[in-house]
């Protein structure tokens, strides 16, 4: 299957380096440009990619807001490029239903991997960056914490595993191998636990499960 990617980045040249790195790839196709967020909302309703790689800083609609849209609309998934591994765009990104980020210093083989991570469904934040940006949201959070979301009382035993495990920034074949299950099974017990918390990403239901080991 080719992964179908949108480009959104304000600089041409950055734009025409990330379509050479993807275009080289088989199993990578990239379907389009963006150079602000409301460009990049309009072309992922027009062209249905599987992922937007999406720069934070844009003129214009901005990454974050676009991601929302785009998140919201169930339009695609959502990859950030950032210059900084832990910045606040980053976590507002995230927030936003973004499925994890990846450095504009990557290679460009971290880049692929990234992306084929991200249309398979896993996020791509390493186990120690996860760790890292959930922290981060429970430190600047902790004043405005509610009650847990209903759907945690909604969640069965085995989707109440899977989500520590989401907690602790596996992958499905991580989560696979811990539990003993398929990574078929996995991500259908990751797609009824995001819709049961009622969060667009793996990543904003690994930030409840760290805020709920917590109350």
């Amino acid at each position: 299957m080719t992964i179908r990617v949108l480009i959104a980045d304000d600089h041409g040249a950055i734009r025409a380096g990330l379509r050479m790195i993807l275009d080289a790839t088989a199993d990578i196709e990239v379907v389009g440009e963006a150079a602000d967020g409301d460009i990049a909302v309009a072309q992922a309703k027009a062209l249905r990619p599987d992922v937007v790689l999406m720069d934070v800083r844009m003129p214009g609609v901005d990454g974050i807001t676009a991601t929302g849209r785009i998140t919201a609309d169930a339009l695609a998934k959502v990859l950030i490029l950032t210059t900084f591994d832990l910045d606040e765009y980053v976590f507002r990104t995230l927030r936003a239903g973004a499925s994890g980020f990846v450095l504009k210093s990557a290679s460009g083989q971290s880049l692929v991997d990234s992306v084929r991570a991200v249309a398979a469904g896993d996020g791509v934040l390493a186990p120690e960056v996860t760790a890292a940006v959930i922290n981060a949201f429970a430190t600047t959070t902790i004043e405005d914490t509610e009650p847990a979301p209903q759907g945690f009382a909604d969640l069965t035993e085995r989707e109440r595993e899977v989500l520590d495990c989401l907690g602790d920034g596996l992958t499905n074949a991580q989560i696979a191998a811990r539990l003993f299950i398929g990574e078929t099974t996995v991500k259908t017990h990751v797609s009824r636990v995001l819709t049961k918390l009622g969060v667009r990403s793996r990543v904003q239901a690994a930030i409840l499960a760290t805020e709920a080991k917590d109350r």
